[in-house]
């Protein structure tokens, strides 16, 4: 651990096999926790490099539970959270949508560290277990195209060193990592983050983890999630080449809103909102949801453009097929809870 830290203290980049062999060494117990800090602040001080980040999450998937199918195609949607908009839970119902419109969607997520309500709070307060083994994960996305895994239930080893990052009260390059850890091997993805500058740096560690195609965006008003309150800035990854691009809701025909108009409240709030969303009630959330949705669309390659997306956004809402992947989550959890499965 002393060379990495020495070499983070002169302002040396760390390669993608370095940073994993370093954070690695985080999991053991002859690290202490003062070294801990001391690497997260290391890179924070320098400026992660996309190769640091990519090496990081190997590191932290490596001690994770291990998922061994595969399925062509996955996807995970998700932002890197801090945006402070408080808005409700866009890409878990987003997730939903891809499912109903015939993706495979590993949706990985945590309880609220930044806005009011997280992935795993909207839920939990909705009835869906929070700590699927590796099996009923598989089986969950054989048969219903959508799971949810629970990023302190998928992650068991790693309390320590979130412990530290919580003690250290800055930010880090955690603040990053949690779209990215998902266990499960993911091929594409839509990855949302709160600061603009970092589109690339950000596209390229997806590029660094194999995922075969991304969107990594960063919508109006500076969210971590597409926004109709105006331009929004994205990259797309295919091929391994980085292709930047801007868009505007009324281009896609969609209405503009002010972010107030998509702001949540607690988890049964969100439930709420998500659950109206999902029944085809029309308005600020219910257009969100179509853009983000058509995004991952994009990034899937399921849609060769964001108008696409949208048409088939709305018919996984409209034709129920989201709302019915929901409550087959929630039912598949009720009857587990029951020690009660269909056969």
């Amino acid at each position: 651990m002393k060379s990495y830290l020495e070499a983070l203290a002169n302002g040396e980049n760390l390669g993608v096999s370095e940073m994993s062999e370093a954070a690695g060494l985080l999991f053991e117990d002859s690290v202490s926790d003062s070294e801990i800090a001391a690497l997260l602040m290391g890179l924070k001080m320098k400026g992660e490099t996309s190769e640091e980040i990519a090496g990081f999450v190997e590191a932290l998937r490596r001690h994770a539970l291990t998922f061994s199918k595969t399925y062509p195609g996955i996807i995970d949607n998700c932002g890197t959270g801090g945006d402070g908009s408080h808005s409700f839970n866009i890409s878990t119902t987003s997730a939903f949508v891809l499912a109903g419109a015939g993706l495979k969607v590993a949706k990985h997520g945590n309880r609220s560290v930044s806005s009011k309500t997280g992935s795993a709070d909207v839920l939990d307060a909705l009835g869906v277990a929070l700590d699927f083994t590796v099996e009923e994960v598989d089986e969950l996305l054989e048969d219903n195209g959508i799971s949810f895994l629970f990023a302190p239930h998928v992650h068991p080893k790693i309390k320590r060193i979130m412990k530290v990052r919580k003690d250290l009260k800055v930010p880090t390059v955690f603040n990053l990592l949690g779209p990215l850890i998902n266990p499960v091997e993911l091929d594409t993805q839509l990855l949302g983050i709160y600061q603009r500058e970092g589109l690339e740096m950000m596209a390229q560690a997806l590029h660094h983890l194999g995922r075969k195609r991304a969107v990594v965006l960063n919508g109006a008003g500076y969210m971590d999630e597409a926004s109709l309150a105006g331009e929004n800035h994205a990259i797309l990854l295919a091929d391994g080449k980085l292709e930047r691009f801007t868009f505007h809701p009324e281009e896609l025909g969609l209405n503009t809103y002010p972010l107030e108009a998509i702001k949540g409240g607690n988890a049964h709030d969100n439930a709420e909102i998500l659950l109206r969303v999902l029944k085809g009630e029309k308005g600020a959330p219910y257009q969100t949801v179509l853009l983000n949705s058509s995004l991952a669309l994009l990034a899937h390659g399921t849609a060769a453009d964001l108008k696409e997306g949208i048409a088939l956004a709305e018919e996984s809402i409209q034709s129920g097929a989201a709302l019915s992947k929901l409550n087959y989550l929630i039912e598949f959890s009720q009857k587990r809870k029951k020690g009660v499965k269909e056969a």
